[in-house]
């Protein structure tokens, strides 16, 4: 099993927020571990666990959305968000 991803991976790594974002991202095969906020609305989260669950991609959870925003470093809270694939260069 592959250790789970924390949330202060979210601080240092490349990543996306937002539901519609995550979603591009899974759906491209570019996101490694999604996150998402035990107090989005489930009616939101719901599609985008089923699309992670179809693709393959681990799904990891934070308490809040605030605790999810400010893993991000943003101001504001977010119901999603996902760690990318490194480019290879």
């Amino acid at each position: 099993r592959v250790k789970a991803m924390t949330l202060d991976a979210l601080k240092s790594a490349s990543r996306v927020m937002g539901i519609k974002q995550v979603s591009k991202a899974v759906k491209r095969g570019d996101a490694t571990c999604v996150f998402l906020a035990d107090d989005a609305d489930a009616r939101v989260i719901e599609p985008l666990i089923v699309l992670c669950q179809g693709q393959g991609v681990p799904v990891e959870h934070a308490a809040t959305m605030a605790d999810l925003g400010n893993a991000c470093g943003i101001e504001v809270g977010a119901a999603a968000a996902a760690i990318l694939r490194q480019p290879i260069c």
